[in-house]
């Protein structure tokens, strides 16, 4: 791009205080650009542009390199025709608020079983694991983790079915000082508010809302809180303060029982907390179920059915 066509871009380009684009001088913009871009990338023998493996949950995109004037004038054009635009915010759902405010005064009424610092936390929970290019396994796993993160764990996990095959195999899980343990939950607050303004801060710039990163960081919580009653009840009162969670009636999770569901986020980064509808007892998600949850005395102790 000559002086003189950079000089009759940025007269084209709307003072730094016009929030706005007029419709006539963004379509004139427009059309000056597809005019820069054809005339400019077209002489240069470019590859088929492949589109880029992104991780999972994530749309994948062609990316194209423009020059770097144009590509500068591009990030204005867009910037100017979405300014002053809002992302919608969710809504409360008072069927949802109800709903879990039912079910953190059932967590609260239960009772705290005693725990030392060296026995372990017993999960056993239920998922599918997609298998690249031969379909999903469906697999148990059962981890045992040191009350205090102090010691090292196990990783237990039985293939179902699926096309891995059917069998099982353990994996040792060192100790991590970045994962939280049973006695760093106990911790957690158990006033609703501050719980709310832990998790609130703990996820500033996070998700594609912060409601849904607050929502999913609380969900990360509720396996091991299941032996917290207080601190249980602190989550789900805190997500009660949390819009965007809405009531799905007819829910299973990821073993297939039914249950009442509590559903955010939307697409692929949709979650859904599904609960037994008579007990209120939290039963995974869709995508992890909880089978069992306890405390045991050794790596590979297993409580009863």
């Amino acid at each position: 791009m000559n002086p003189a066509e950079r000089e009759e871009l940025a007269r084209l380009l709307p003072s730094p205080g016009d929030p706005v684009l007029q419709s006539d001088r963004l379509r004139q913009l427009e059309n000056r650009l597809m005019q820069e871009i054809t005339r400019e990338a077209i002489p240069q023998a470019t590859p088929a542009v492949v589109p880029e493996q992104l991780p999972a949950r994530r749309n994948t995109r062609a990316r194209i390199a423009l020059p770097i004037g144009i590509a500068a004038a591009v990030s204005a054009l867009f910037l100017a025709a979405g300014a002053g635009s809002e992302p919608e915010r969710p809504a409360f759902d008072d069927e949802a608020v109800g709903l879990l405010t039912r079910i953190a005064t059932v967590a609260a009424a239960k009772n705290t079983p005693s725990v030392r610092d060296d026995q372990y936390i017993y999960t056993r929970t239920q998922g599918m694991q997609q298998i690249a290019g031969e379909g999903e396994d469906n697999f148990q796993r059962s981890d045992w983790h040191a009350v205090n993160g102090k010691r090292d764990g196990l990783a237990r996990i039985t293939v179902l079915s699926g096309p891995s095959g059917k069998g099982s195999m353990d994996m040792k899980l060192a100790a991590d000082p970045n994962a939280t343990s049973y006695r760093e939950l106990q911790e957690m607050p158990t006033d609703p508010d501050k719980m709310y303004n832990t998790v609130w801060e703990a996820t500033q710039g996070q998700g594609p809302t912060h409601e849904a990163a607050a929502l999913e960081q609380i969900g990360t919580m509720l396996q091991g809180a299941t032996l917290l009653p207080e601190v249980d009840a602190a989550l789900y009162r805190a997500a009660a303060m949390i819009p965007g969670v809405s009531v799905i009636d007819s829910a299973k999770d990821a073993a297939g029982r039914p249950g009442v569901g509590l559903a955010f986020g939307i697409g692929d980064d949709r979650d859904v907390w599904v609960f037994d509808k008579k007990s209120l007892t939290y039963l995974g998600s869709d995508d992890v179920a909880l089978l069992q949850v306890g405390v045991v005395d050794h790596l590979g102790q297993a409580l009863n059915r």
